[in-house]
């Protein structure tokens, strides 16, 4: 069986993971849900990846999954862990040299998630609301913890040009929610398209798909 390093969007929560380990452990699998170092200002990526390798150890057969900015980090330890499968997961996916604040503009970002505001009644000129664009379909209790204790995100990392020269040789799939409001489906197939040559696979939920749809989400890792 395979072991999965989880590694979380912005706010670096292992937390995020916390509906989806059980179901990956039932199945006979080993999960590591990582923390990143998101509010320290002194962290950058080098110190995100370096975090998720201290996390899986001597592990071998690992299958790296990251959420939302977890893809700035997930690709770094592919040189330095025995991955044999990356799973972007709603993530961002970097270009060489480019930086995580370059990364909206450059892949049309945000005029992708204004079409889709405009298409399902939203005003996109507004204040960003979590609560619209991340937990519309988050169950009411769990909506309510994780805005309880909503972790800091330092812009350290995404002020940093990505590293890699080229993207790791590591089979990379990715998984994209069809009622995602922050990254709309059709722009992240766009993207994962152009930059990967990947077709995503869709699954049900929004933005953060661990919390609303975790069977879903783990059922699609583990195929």
């Amino acid at each position: 069986m395979a072991t999965f390093i989880l590694i979380p969007g912005a706010g670096g929560a292992a937390w995020y993971w916390h509906r989806v380990v059980p179901g990956l452990r039932q199945r006979g699998h080993e999960a590591i849900a990582v923390d990143l170092p998101a509010g320290d200002d002194s962290a950058g990526l080098q110190e995100y990846a370096d975090t998720v390798v201290n996390a899986a150890g001597q592990r071998k057969d690992l299958v790296v999954v990251a959420q939302s900015m977890g893809g700035l980090t997930a690709p770094l330890v592919c040189s330095r862990l025995p991955v044999s499968r990356l799973v972007l997961v709603n993530a961002m996916i970097p270009a060489p040299g480019e930086t995580g604040q370059d990364w909206w503009t450059n892949t049309g970002q945000d005029q992708a998630r204004r079409e889709c505001d405009l298409r399902e009644g939203r005003s996109p000129d507004g204040p960003f609301d979590p609560l619209v664009y991340f937990f519309h379909d988050v169950p009411e209790d769990i909506t309510k913890e994780a805005m309880a204790g909503e972790p800091p995100q330092s812009g350290t990392p995404f002020a940093q040009p990505w590293p890699l020269d080229v993207w790791p040789d590591v089979p990379t799939e990715v998984l994209s929610s069809r009622e995602d409001r922050l990254f709309p489906v059709e722009f992240q197939i766009r993207t994962a398209q152009h930059r990967l040559g990947v077709t995503p696979k869709t699954l049900p939920g929004g933005h953060l798909v661990a919390l609303s749809q975790p069977e879903a989400l783990t059922a699609a890792l583990e195929r």
